[in-house]
């Protein structure tokens, strides 16, 4: 017998072996179970009981900010000394400097309903102007924009000088506006640095005005934006002078 046959043979032989050796473990090894809707059916955890509100009323489980009588939840801004703006007939006005929350916040759902002042007066950021800043740093402008024109990333729903609205949702300067705010708060590294930014959402009388935007770092009037580390903060209200009222003003941390 050659050592060619031979070789020839001892490979024929191996191969048999390793298929026989395939077919054996393909025969071994299970096959998966047939998909049933159950598979995919998760029973826990069972998420919590909230009873909505009516009428924008706040839910069970928010933090009410204003209810209408007192703003007892407030401070002056930069000190801890009471919140001086008017409230009567269940809102309150701008008046007496910037305010700001007792309580910090991270992550939230906010709702704010504001009004601009009835009589039509002044023009462009001159007109209906304050502002409502997340955690202290982040404003979503409140303006008079109803037949008003002013730059854009600055009306009424913007992210200030950051995102202009995607629409101009304004209602009338007799009726009411209702912002429905969804934030999620910057993440930092343990040196400083930002490992995520904040984002937001903002529903401006029920219409989607800015859609889970990356905020670019703290409102700046003058300049570009940068982050610095932060943890939770206070929602703050901006006194710029100009009598805009707000009301019906209530939280849900997430």
């Amino acid at each position: 017998m050659s050592a060619s046959f031979t070789s020839k043979f001892s490979f024929a032989f191996l191969s048999i072996g390793i298929l026989v050796g395939f077919q054996a473990n393909a025969q071994e090894t299970p096959k998966p179970p047939k998909m049933v809707p159950e598979m995919t059916e998760f029973w826990e955890p069972e998420p919590r009981k909230v009873t909505p509100g009516v009428n924008n009323a706040a839910p069970s489980d928010a933090i009410v900010l204003f209810n209408g009588k007192d703003l007892s939840e407030w401070k002056a801004k930069g000190g801890s000394g009471d919140a001086k703006w008017e409230v009567k007939n269940g809102a309150f006005t701008v008046g007496k400097g910037d305010i700001t929350t007792k309580k910090e916040f991270g992550d939230f759902q906010l709702h704010v309903e504001w009004s601009a002042p009835d009589e039509v007066k002044g023009t462009s950021q001159g007109r209906g102007n304050s502002g409502i800043f997340l955690q202290d740093r982040y404003e979503v402008q409140v303006l008079d924009s109803y037949n008003n024109r002013t730059y854009s990333n600055g009306q009424a729903g913007s992210i200030y000088k950051q995102y202009r609205p995607l629409v101009n949702a304004m209602n009338k300067p007799t009726e009411w506006n209702v912002y429905d705010i969804i934030y999620t708060a910057p993440r930092f590294k343990e040196d400083g640095s930002l490992f995520s930014p904040a984002r937001v959402t903002v529903l401006h009388n029920g219409v989607l005005v800015q859609n889970n935007v990356d905020l670019k770092g703290p409102t700046e009037y003058i300049g570009l934006p940068e982050y610095k580390a932060h943890g939770k903060a206070p929602i703050s209200l901006q006194d710029h002078g100009n009598p805009v009222s707000y009301r019906n003003i209530w939280i849900r941390e997430l």
